[in-house]
């Protein structure tokens, strides 16, 4: 893997406060990976900091999913200029809000973030692998596996590590609502399962497991094709 796709959890980044050893553990991985030649796409997501907002406009007012995609949007495009500083000097200048529109750069890192209502930001990596011809996309998450159901409420939730894309969309259902909690959404799965895309979902708070990935080496997660 030349190119890859990174869709960034904002929860990851920003649990509960900003994660500074987890970002400054990616960072250096990122960076030792580009120095070999490896080219990466990362997508920041929105995470609690979206959710928390679009929480409190719900509790002031009445808001449309519009309204509030654009709360989330908005969110990811913070997380996204916060990674495009911290990768200062790898990072292309620009950060990508439109993934259907190629970026043509010698930079090794390029940051991208939310784009527009009704696209998360897994579609938005969807739709960045399909402009670069990029194949596989790596879903940089807060669990380990894929689960059969939630394991934050079920203690006997079993993880899943190889799937196919019709039995996960048959896992997750067919609705997306913004702020909602997804292992990959709905919306960019059905889009990935049409363009043949390879998903691998795996918590990068393990960065040892990060870079085994990134090396070609057995790693611990799920893999969705």
């Amino acid at each position: 893997m030349k190119k890859l796709v990174i869709s960034l959890g904002g929860s990851v980044m920003v649990p509960e406060k900003i994660d500074v050893p987890f970002l400054s553990g990616f960072r250096k991985l990122l960076i030792k990976h580009a120095k070999k030649g490896k080219k990466f796409f990362i997508i920041a997501g929105g995470g609690k900091t979206c959710r928390d907002y679009q929480k409190a406009a719900k509790k002031i007012t009445k808001l449309t999913k519009t309204d509030l995609d654009w709360i989330g949007i908005h969110a990811t495009r913070f997380n996204a200029e916060f990674l495009k500083h911290i990768f200062k000097g790898y990072a292309y200048e620009k950060t990508i809000e439109n993934p259907t529109k190629r970026t043509v750069t010698k930079k090794k890192i390029v940051i991208g973030c939310g784009w527009k209502p009704g696209c998360s930001t897994d579609k938005d990596a969807v739709l960045i692998a399909k402009t670069h011809k990029i194949k596989t996309i790596l879903n940089v998450t807060n669990i380990d596996y894929i689960y059969d159901k939630d394991p934050v409420k079920h203690r006997n939730a079993k993880p899943i590590k190889t799937t196919g894309w019709k039995d996960f969309l048959s896992l997750i259902g067919n609705k997306w609502e913004p702020g909602a909690k997804y292992p990959f959404d709905p919306v960019a799965s059905r889009l990935a399962q049409k363009l043949k895309l390879r998903v691998v979902v795996l918590n990068g708070k393990n960065l040892k497991n990060l870079d085994n990935f990134l090396s070609g080496k057995p790693f611990k997660g799920s893999v969705i094709e």
